[in-house]
């Protein structure tokens, strides 16, 4: 009985002196916090980090070029960048990066193969609008230069409407699949 009660006052003060030690272990351990920021990455949705090509917030993402959009504007008949048309336009500016992962050359003018403008007011049929005239001079030089890997080079492009109150939709695609669109709203 004697060594019963020897065996446990010295049982409990090993284990407060482990509990001490392990209380202030806890405090200074960053682990759990990187554990938390792993689980939110592991629990992510897939779509939410893109494997192809995307276009979200007016910026195009693919393998080979991204074009981010800038500025737009509505540009009457007659006025500066639209001189010479007989329909209001819709302008955009915006910037093309070469990823530099292309065997082909790229050149500001992408924009036009990646991307085609409708406006949705004829109930019987999709109404793609035409590409116009360049709607700012400051490109006259640049529009089909090619760009090195890496580069980035700013244009415009300019798309004839048909009426200046329907929302003109640009749709980011190539062969036919949609990699995504914008709505550009005009009145």
């Amino acid at each position: 009985m004697k060594r019963l009660s020897a065996i446990v006052p010295f049982a409990l003060l090993t284990c407060l002196a482990l509990t001490g030690c392990t209380a202030s272990g806890a405090q200074t351990a960053p682990a759990p916090a990187s554990q938390a920021t792993t689980e939110v990455e592991v629990d992510a949705p897939e779509d939410e980090t893109p494997d192809g090509p995307s276009f979200v917030d007016g910026v195009l993402t693919t393998d080979e070029v991204v074009i981010n959009i800038t500025d737009s504007k509505v540009i009457p008949v007659g006025e500066k960048g639209n001189e010479y048309g007989d329909k209001p336009v819709l302008a955009i500016w915006y910037d093309t990066t070469n990823l530099g992962t292309s065997d082909q050359d790229i050149t500001p003018s992408e924009f036009i193969l990646q991307f085609e403008a409708f406006q949705d007011n004829d109930p019987n049929r999709e109404n793609t609008l035409d590409v116009s005239g360049l709607p700012d001079d400051q490109y006259l030089e640049s529009q089909m230069e090619n760009i090195k890997a890496g580069g980035t080079v700013a244009n415009a492009v300019a798309y004839s409407l048909d009426d200046t109150t329907t929302p003109v939709d640009l749709v980011a695609g190539r062969f036919g699949d949609e990699i995504g669109r914008m709505t550009f709203k005009l009145g």
